[in-house]
């Protein structure tokens, strides 16, 4: 759903202003933020944890591992790093993997810009910088049924998501040493069900099945080829803006 500018007119009958902000709203707050976030917890918990594991068989202290949780703070990317650096991989090939990995984050950024234009830079680089796959999936939810997300619910959700991120990670070093296969337990199910729960929700919000079903097939083929030719990680990248693109073409279209 595309932000309604301040300056379009109120519909009529309505004494609301179109900017959302002109008027509290009870789901506005931090608190509403950190309850919209418990849904996802359980995936931080389980693939903090896993990370945490895979951190201390690759050799990391418990500190180097916290450190990894509140620097890096991304799932996939600490399961390479851990890998490269049992690996004995040099610090630069280890920041460039990183880095192309973590390029989905601009899409992500990019996605949800629109809601906080009236931000400084200043206050968009602190919801930014805590921005994660999860969180943008419960935000993009939030934002199918509104025109603007509120800043201090942004923050309950994503401060909630940091700091269980990292508790995950510290339990996960802590119990490493008994624990050498964590997808025994299923923890490496949890994430990809809790994207299928956020993803059936946000088709049930925007009411175009159709629509979304076609963008989410020609996403699942463009990502099988890229990643084929290339790799996994450029073929999420391409599989994003290649299917969002077609999708918005067939929205102002059809």
């Amino acid at each position: 759903m595309r932000p309604k500018s301040i300056l379009e007119p109120s519909q009529p009958g309505s004494s609301q202003s179109s900017d959302s902000t002109a008027v509290p709203d009870s789901n506005d707050t931090f608190l509403q933020g950190v309850k919209d976030c418990l849904p996802t917890l359980l995936g931080y918990l389980s693939i903090g944890f896993a990370a945490g594991v895979v951190g201390k068989t690759a050799g990391l202290t418990l500190a180097e591992i916290a450190m990894l949780s509140i620097i890096l703070y991304a799932g996939s990317a600490q399961f390479i790093a851990a890998g490269m650096i049992a690996a004995g991989s040099s610090s630069s090939a280890i920041v460039i993997t990183i880095f192309l990995v973590n390029l989905r984050h601009l899409l992500l950024s990019a996605a949800l810009s629109p809601y906080f234009r009236h931000l400084t830079p200043l206050r968009n680089l602190l919801i930014g910088s805590l921005l994660t796959d999860e969180t943008f999936g419960v935000a993009i939810q939030k934002s199918a049924s509104r025109k603007r997300i509120s800043e201090r619910w942004m923050h309950g959700l994503n401060i909630t998501a940091y700091l269980n991120w990292f508790l995950a990670n510290l339990a996960g070093a802590f119990f490493g040493q008994w624990i050498a296969s964590p997808e025994q337990w299923g923890l490496d199910f949890a994430l990809p069900a809790m994207f299928i729960g956020l993803l059936v929700l946000t088709m049930m919000g925007r009411r175009k099945y159709l629509l979304d079903i076609t963008v989410g097939l020609i996403a699942m083929a463009v990502a099988v080829l890229v990643s084929i030719l290339w790799s996994p990680s450029m073929g999420v990248i391409a599989a994003a803006i290649i299917a969002s693109t077609i999708g918005l073409v067939i929205e102002r279209w059809k």
